[in-house]
């Protein structure tokens, strides 16, 4: 039997009698784990891995690049440009003299050049607003990261330290030393052993090419991400973060401006500046995994960058008192 109700100011609806009014069902979807990557941002860090795997496979599949002679001290290929199976497997090739040894530079100009041209950060060009000052702190993390694996920590990097903590040592320092005419600590890093005329033997090596690509590849990607993806509404992403009083909620609770709300903007100049080196990056990054360096060299390499990305990126997430200093790209 079926009866009909009528409300204040509606039409007649049908009800079944004696049926339990149904509870409207929460068809929102479920929150990212803050302290997991979005589904977008593991999407962009599986091109990492992929790239390298591909470089590698490569490297073993091609004829020219599988029957020339490779130098596991000096991890590459000759350096002849008769003998070198690629123009970019010379190390003096000129993306990788300009660009890659130079490369926290670029990355850091192409950050900056986006910060104080971005409309987000502030009405005027060079004002140091709140959250340029958290984007700086979050570059000052990132680039203390890239120092202490590759500049030095609290002596020789942590490069080097890895080095010699897997057996490997400087052959012209051993070979001084026995002689007695020189102090093994004076060739205790890299470059100092290569200044010295001696060449690294044995140990592990991490990529520090690899490691300075990815990590200002996603340097770059979480700086400017938010911004592509408000611009481009179908990358558009919730990040969720940790409150004080432990609920997770989104991210967008804590945006002081309506960028953090969602407000789009073109992509502008600076954002198209990061994005090309960006997208260098992740060239040389692939020139590496095939011509440079072992498989293991270059997934160590990887971890290390993405160590530190995970630090200054998602901990911020969970930990209220580092997103209260650093804060998140966007917000």
């Amino acid at each position: 039997m079926v009866t009909t109700r009528r409300s204040a100011g509606s039409s007649m609806e049908p009800t079944a009698t004696g049926s339990t009014a149904r509870q409207p069902q929460n068809l929102s979807p479920p929150r990212n784990p803050p302290l997991l990557p979005t589904p977008t941002e593991r999407l962009l860090l599986a091109v990492f891995p992929l790239v390298l795997v591909f470089g590698t496979l490569f490297s073993v599949l091609s004829p020219e690049t599988r029957s020339a002679h490779y130098d596991h001290m000096t991890q590459s290929h000759s350096q002849d440009p008769s003998a070198a199976p690629s123009y970019f497997a010379r190390k003096s090739n000129i993306f990788n003299v300009v660009f890659v040894k130079r490369g926290w530079g670029w990355t850091t100009f192409a950050f900056y050049f986006f910060l104080f041209t971005h409309p987000s950060g502030g009405a005027g060009g060079l004002d140091i607003t709140p959250r340029r000052l958290r984007a700086v702190l979050r570059w000052a993390a990132v680039t203390a990261w890239w120092f202490l694996v590759t500049q030095w920590c609290f002596g020789p990097p942590m490069i080097d330290r890895g080095f010699r903590w897997t057996g490997g040592k400087c052959d012209m320092a051993e070979r001084d030393v026995l002689q007695g005419s020189a102090d093994i600590g004076e060739a205790f890093t890299a470059v100092a052993c290569k200044a010295a005329g001696g060449k690294w033997n044995g140990g592990h090596d991490i990529s520090g090419h690899v490691f300075l690509l990815v990590l200002g590849t996603c340097f770059l990607a979480q700086e400017i991400g938010w911004a592509v993806s408000r611009w481009s509404s179908r990358l558009a992403e919730e990040r969720c973060i940790v409150l004080p009083d432990g609920a997770v909620k989104s991210a967008n609770v804590e945006a002081e401006t309506a960028a953090g709300q969602g407000g789009g903007y073109a992509l502008g100049i600076g954002t198209r500046t990061a994005l090309g080196v960006a997208g260098l990056n992740l060239w040389m990054l692939l020139m590496t995994a095939i011509y440079f360096h072992t498989w293991f060299e270059k997934l160590t390499g990887l971890l290390t960058a993405l160590v530190g990305v995970y630090l200054v990126y998602i901990v911020p997430r969970v930990v209220p008192a580092v997103r209260a200093v650093i804060g998140l790209p966007g917000v």
